[in-house]
């Protein structure tokens, strides 16, 4: 089959067409952004073609996917539907792709990315997968029984999958502007529960996940006592977490190179499906202690001038604040100086004292402002970045073409946050500070 998706760059839409190439297809794509992207290296491993204009021809039997990000109005969204051909909503296609394996979704507000890593490098170790992880980051093989998921709630996306298992780690309020209420975001996870085969792995000190309505079996984890999977800290180190985990008639300690308590929920989390899968706590071990995360989760550059600079995902108040507390279990006394990059207006209008709370908690911070692809300024009167800078002693705005403002040094820390694209925010910041050749 030959499929077209717009909006390839997305992280999401350049991991389905990443899977649906390895699967046989015939793959291409278009895209607004000409600038280079970290989600097209899968795309250019795979040669799939990207367009950034409608001069190239349309073949009639093409099927069309297409981002949220681009509105319906969009030029190439017109011509393909002008020139008859199918059109399919992206989380339609990925859920008739969760249908042919045994399939791991792992869902919630936050922790989706490195839940699913973890859980994939766990398997990938020892019995082999598939996955779909929201980074830009997919691969299926015919081959391999297993295929996980990061499953994303925005926009109800998930409510199309039918996987094996799932694992939901928390539910908050967040993409609002899709949703009623928190009641409706809580009755959504319902309805992914409710496609699950056989059984759930969901995070019971998360007062919202215990509220999730199902007839599955749910086996809960976290550090309360109230838990079917306790999990204890040990020691968290500047080089590592050490946790306990006692499930069943396991009661093993693991390690992982990663910081924050988040951290080891997260780990705990894919400790537990993958014992249930049958993997063993000794491979469990060896593979989590070579564990890498995914693209953009405490992504770290030395620069020349000896500043540690930080890329991260984070964009959520309760995942910055997260993000903070790992930088200080591994770099603790270090200056820290924090750039954020709000990526919509309802959610920074919606968070902004949760933003303004969980920001000052570092040395120094700018925000640049709001860099939205799916929402108009227009439509928010009087929301921007200010509302957050304005509630932050010394906190100032930063133009991302212009980071001639920033003063940090040898040891400090330079902590960038954003789900929007920084790759030009950070290419200046490097340019600043390495040497030139």
């Amino acid at each position: 089959m030959k499929y077209y998706c717009l909006g390839i760059k997305g992280t999401g839409m350049s991991t389905l067409a990443q899977i649906l190439s390895d699967m046989g297809n015939e793959v291409c794509g278009y895209d607004d952004v000409r600038d280079w992207k970290f989600t097209q290296k899968g795309l250019e491993d795979r040669n799939i073609a990207v367009y950034y204009d409608r001069e190239h021809r349309l073949d009639k039997d093409m099927i069309v996917t297409y981002s949220v990000a681009l509105p319906l109005t969009h030029p190439e969204l017109v011509r393909c539907r002008e020139n008859g051909l199918q059109i399919r909503k992206y989380n339609e296609i990925v859920g008739d792709v969760t249908k042919l394996f045994r399939t791991i979704s792992v869902s919630g507000t936050h922790g989706k990315t490195t839940t699913s890593s973890l859980i994939r490098h766990i398997l990938e170790s020892t019995v082999g997968t598939n996955y779909f992880i929201g980074a830009g980051d997919g691969h299926v093989s015919r081959d391999n029984e297993y295929f996980v998921i990061e499953s994303d709630e925005f926009n109800k996306h998930f409510v199309t999958y039918w996987p094996t298992y799932t694992v939901i780690t928390n539910i908050e309020e967040e993409h609002m502007e899709c949703y009623d209420s928190l009641q409706d975001i809580i009755d959504t996870f319902g309805i992914l529960a409710s496609h699950t085969a056989k059984f759930i792995v969901a995070c019971g000190d998360s007062e919202n996940v215990r509220k999730v309505q199902t007839d599955r079996e749910v086996l809960y984890y976290g550090f309360n006592d109230n838990n079917d999977i306790k999990v204890t800290i040990l020691d968290l180190g500047s080089d590592y977490s050490r946790f306990n985990v006692c499930f069943e008639d396991m009661n093993e300690d693991f390690e992982i190179p990663l910081f924050g308590e988040h951290m080891v929920l997260n780990a705990s989390a894919a400790v537990a499906l993958c014992y249930r899968l049958g993997i063993s706590p000794r491979d469990m071990k060896k593979a989590l202690r070579g564990f890498k995360n995914a693209r953009r989760r405490m992504e770290e550059t030395i620069l020349d001038n000896g500043t540690i600079l930080i890329d991260d995902y984070a964009h959520h108040p309760t995942e910055i604040a997260a993000t903070i507390s790992s930088v200080k279990q591994k770099y603790p006394g270090k200056h820290i100086t924090a750039i954020f990059k709000p990526n919509t207006y309802s959610r920074t209008e919606d968070f902004t004292q949760g933003f303004i709370d969980c920001l000052e908690k570092v040395d120094k911070v700018y925000l640049t402002e709001i860099d939205s692809n799916r929402e108009r300024q227009e439509d928010y009167p009087g929301v921007s970045s200010r509302m957050i800078t304005d509630g932050i002693e010394g906190a100032e705005i930063i133009n991302e073409n212009d980071v001639s403002v920033l003063d940090v040094r040898k040891g400090d820390v330079l902590l960038v946050m954003s789900c929007a694209s920084v790759s030009h925010l950070l290419e200046n910041i490097e340019n600043r500070y390495n040497k030139k050749d």
